[in-house]
């Protein structure tokens, strides 16, 4: 009965953060910083690595992966946002949203996977040092950067798939600032069954399954730092594994308080905000500021110029 009241929708809307001008105004300049920040940062970082022979590791590898990925990610999301930010009306189309679902499932998963390869990295370099060359080879670093897009792919797809099966009435409202899976399966007026079945199944499946592989990594890791007799060897295997463990903290941290914080939508849009802009940021700023050979090749690279 809802359905038939309903015209089929071709764009919705977006809450976005206030109707207030001076407040927009401030935010447009902020979210602008951080994006600049964030083009700056990664593509530095890309950079970096590939002009530096040093940093041509699997480590950098897969940081030079990441770095790309926090790029897409937040332009997923940000370039829409700063023009709604100067615009009266704050709408998108529904190929749009579709295609802001797809793309940011899509890189949100390859990341986890990304960061749980890097994870692997550090325990077969940690635990077992003499065999890093052998198992950590061009092949096995190409294969893994290219299975952790292969499952975005996968849960892009599946999102996608939800997203299709959804019907909605044409003054349908997002509260957020883009299109996301859980706020449109909110705002449906069809039967969601399926679309809670996928996200539960993507979310335990892809969700559950990269955490393990970071935790069982980091156990290890551990477990063979505290059998290390030196106070120094201690340390020094350590510090190889700081930024990426900081760099987890943050983004698997800003993703659990987004997905899981039964607190107002209010706070979950800020919540979003740090999930989806500030983390990308971070993370080049974390490996440049905390990675001595990212900084030694920065110095480096800064002479040849």
């Amino acid at each position: 009965m809802a359905q038939s009241n309903c015209t089929q929708v071709t764009e919705f809307s977006l809450a976005g953060f206030t109707q207030d001008p001076m407040t927009q105004g401030k935010l447009f300049l902020l979210f602008l910083l951080t994006y600049l920040v964030t083009i700056v940062g990664n593509l530095g970082i890309i950079i970096l690595i590939r002009a530096s022979p040093h940093l041509h590791s699997p480590m950098y590898y897969f940081l030079g992966s990441l770095a790309f990925v926090d790029l897409c990610f937040s332009t997923i999301v940000t370039p829409k946002m700063l023009v709604d930010l100067m615009s009266e009306k704050k709408s998108i189309a529904y190929a749009g949203c579709v295609a802001q679902v797809f793309l940011f499932q899509l890189f949100g998963i390859t990341e986890c996977f990304l960061l749980a390869s890097m994870a692997y990295d550090r325990y077969v370099a940690i635990c077992h040092p003499l065999l890093y060359p052998l198992v950590m080879s061009p092949k096995c670093c190409f294969q893994l950067v290219t299975g952790s897009y292969l499952v975005g792919l996968t849960n892009g797809v599946g999102q996608t798939i939800s997203m299709s099966t959804l019907s909605f009435c044409s003054s349908s409202v997002i509260n957020l600032f883009f299109c996301d899976i859980s706020p449109l399966i909110s705002l449906s007026i069809s039967d969601t069954t399926l679309s809670h079945t996928i996200l539960t199944t993507a979310a335990s499946l892809f969700g559950v399954s990269s955490i393990l592989i970071i935790l069982l990594s980091y156990v290890a890791i551990i477990a063979t730092i505290l059998s290390i007799n030196s106070a120094e060897g201690k340390r020094k295997a350590f510090s190889t594994c700081t930024s990426h463990l900081t760099t987890v903290s943050i983004s698997y941290g800003a993703s659990f308080f987004t997905y899981l914080n039964p607190s107002s939508r209010g706070a979950d849009k800020w919540a979003v905000v740090f999930y989806a802009m500030v983390t990308p940021m971070l993370n080049p700023l974390i490996y440049s500021l905390r990675n001595k050979e990212v900084k030694e090749a920065f110095r480096r690279l800064l002479k040849i110029k």
